[in-house]
C-alpha cells in the first residue's frame, strides 16, 4: 500500500487534474489523502447558501472517491497572496508531516490562477528531501481552464512526461466532477464533459491508451 497526498488549491482542482488517477490509486488499495488549501467563507465574500452547498459537494466527492482522509486548511480563495508565505508553508507542511506520503500530486506553477503558483511554491518548500525523507515522488497535474490559460511569456508550457491510463475510470471521474455543479458547464466551456473527455483522449493518444491523465514529474527518489 502506497500513501498518496493530492493537494488542491480549490475543491475541484484535484478532480480536474487527477480524478482518474485518484480512482485508480484507491482501486489498487492505496491510502489516498486529499488536502484542500482554500475554503469558502463569509469573510471571503461567499453566502451561507454557497458555503453549505460547497461543503455538501466536498463531502459527497470524498465519499465517491473512497478517500482515506480529507484535510482542509480553509485559507481564503483567490487571496493567498495576502497571507505570509511562511503561514501557508507551515500549514501545508504540518499535513505532510502528519500523513507522510510517498507520492504527492499538486498543481502546475504557471497556471493562470495566482493561488496555484503560491500552492506549488509552498508544496515545494514542504517536500525537501532532508526534512521529508518519506516523499519519493512529486508530480504536478494540469487543470483545464487554468493550465491552458497560463500565458506567462517565460513559461515553456505544461510538458507532461508521466501518463496514467484512466480508461477504466474516465466516466466515473466525469460523474464526480458533475457534483461540482457551479464549476462545470456546457461545451465550449472548458470545464465540460466534452472538453475533459477530449483532453483525456489526447493524453491517451500520446501514451497508447484510450484515456489518460498527464503529469510533469518534478522529483523522483528510488
Amino acid at each position: 500500500m502506497t500513501k498518496v497526498l493530492v493537494v488542491a488549491p480549490h475543491a475541484d482542482d484535484e478532480s480536474l487534474g487527477c480524478g482518474g488517477t485518484i480512482l485508480r490509486h484507491v482501486s489498487e488499495g492505496d491510502d489516498v489523502h486529499w488536502l484542500l488549501v482554500t475554503g469558502m467563507s463569509q469573510a471571503s465574500g461567499f453566502t451561507i447558501s454557497q458555503i453549505k452547498t460547497r461543503e455538501e459537494e466536498i463531502t459527497q466527492v470524498h465519499a465517491c472517491y473512497g478517500l482515506s482522509e480529507r484535510h482542509e486548511l480553509n485559507l481564503p480563495p483567490a487571496a493567498l497572496e495576502t497571507l505570509p508565505k511562511g503561514e501557508i508553508v507551515s500549514a501545508i507542511s504540518t499535513i505532510i508531516k502528519r500523513v507522510e506520503p510517498e507520492i504527492i500530486y499538486t498543481v502546475y506553477r504557471n497556471d493562470a490562477h495566482s493561488d496555484h503558483e503560491i500552492v506549488f511554491d509552498a508544496v515545494m518548500s514542504s517536500t525537501k528531501s532532508f526534512r521529508y525523507p518519506f516523499i519519493k515522488r512529486v508530480l504536478v497535474y494540469e487543470t483545464i481552464s487554468e493550465t491552458d490559460f497560463g500565458m506567462k511569456p517565460e513559461d515553456g508550457g505544461f510538458r507532461p512526461n508521466v501518463f496514467n491510463n484512466i480508461s477504466d475510470f474516465l466516466e466515473e471521474k466525469l460523474n464526480i466532477l458533475d457534483i461540482f455543479e457551479s464549476e462545470m458547464g456546457d461545451f465550449p466551456f472548458p470545464r465540460s464533459r466534452i472538453a475533459l473527455t477530449a483532453l483525456s483522449q489526447l493524453r491517451g493518444a500520446q501514451s497508447n491508451c484510450e484515456a489518460a491523465e498527464a503529469f510533469m514529474l518534478i522529483k523522483e527518489i528510488n
